[in-house]
């Protein structure tokens, strides 16, 4: 998310009320989680595992909870608490102001876009030229969509993040400050949900086609002319090059990528990356070949232990 205009150090950390290290008047231009981090932006970093890749990140402040040596040409916010902090810098930057029309005055429709009843557009939403939204489609806050794009009834674009911090009594939810871009002559089927990026954007690729009842996270990137079947759960910061498909009730575990043309059929669970033009399947997915191999293998084991039983 970018601040509405640049602050210094020493305003931020008098806004969370914590101290500093580095230039009181170094800006900052940005707030991002650690996936979408660039210059100018804050991150934040709350457990030792993770303090070396937030402080070698491309980030320029890092907001830790923790004394530790400030890297050249980067400041420091040190909190008692960063993942509390960091969000009330999102609310600050990013206030509550929900729309109660069907339409907000904010949001922009192109010409010969067909907006059918019980469809609701949020504050700043674009929609482009000859689109469907049919009925009750629902789009946050923030959210884009390009030209000739349909969606069929009940999709919701622009969800909140799932995204929490387990404390001992609760679940602190992380607050969303993201968007979702829907590229051109894209369509989305029924009941379908796609998430806005937590601090920036999810984005479906032009062409790209959506069955019913499939679930996108937070700031995944699908890429070009994807297939994804129904029942498809994707889940955050996934990597979908183009041209990928994903058959029914496919499902993708956070952070890896599928690479250009790759397939995953039907039921697979894929847990590590996908090398471009491979086939996988199964749960854990593997190539598809030498899975179903595997499935072969099985059905012949019981005969095979009845055999050494009897001998």
């Amino acid at each position: 998310m970018k601040l509405p205009a640049a602050h210094t150090l020493k305003s931020i950390a008098s806004i969370i009320q914590c101290e500093s290290e580095g230039n009181p008047d170094h800006l900052i231009t940005g707030l991002n989680e650690i996936h979408m981090v660039e210059a100018g932006d804050i991150v934040f970093v709350d457990h030792p595992k993770y303090y070396d890749k937030a402080l070698a990140s491309k980030a320029t402040t890092i907001l830790i909870n923790k004394k530790v040596e400030c890297p050249a040409g980067k400041a420091l916010l040190i909190s008692d608490d960063p993942f509390r902090d960091y969000n009330k810098l999102v609310r600050h930057f990013y206030p509550v102001n929900y729309s109660s029309k069907s339409q907000s005055d904010t949001a922009q429709v192109g010409q010969n876009t067909v907006i059918m009843p019980g469809v609701y557009l949020g504050n700043r939403v674009t929609v482009g030229e000859n689109c469907v939204l049919h009925p009750n489609v629902v789009i946050y806050d923030d959210c884009h969509i390009g030209n000739n794009v349909i969606i069929h009834a009940g999709t919701v674009i622009g969800a909140d993040a799932f995204y929490y911090k387990k404390r001992p009594s609760h679940f602190d939810k992380m607050i969303s400050c993201g968007s979702v871009v829907i590229e051109d002559h894209v369509e989305i089927g029924a009941l379908c949900t796609i998430d806005k990026g937590v601090s920036g954007v999810t984005r479906i690729g032009e062409g790209t086609k959506i069955d019913n009842h499939v679930q996108i996270g937070h700031d995944t990137q699908v890429g070009k002319m994807c297939l994804f079947a129904s029942h498809v759960g994707v889940a955050g910061v996934v990597t979908i090059e183009d041209g990928v498909t994903l058959w029914g009730q496919a499902g993708v575990r956070s952070d890896v990528t599928l690479g250009k043309g790759s397939v995953l059929l039907a039921q697979a669970g894929l847990g590590e990356d996908l090398a471009a033009g491979k086939t996988y399947f199964g749960s854990p997915a593997g190539e598809a070949r030498a899975k179903m191999k595997e499935v072969a293998a099985l059905k012949m084991l019981p005969d095979l232990i009845k055999k050494i039983i009897e001998k």
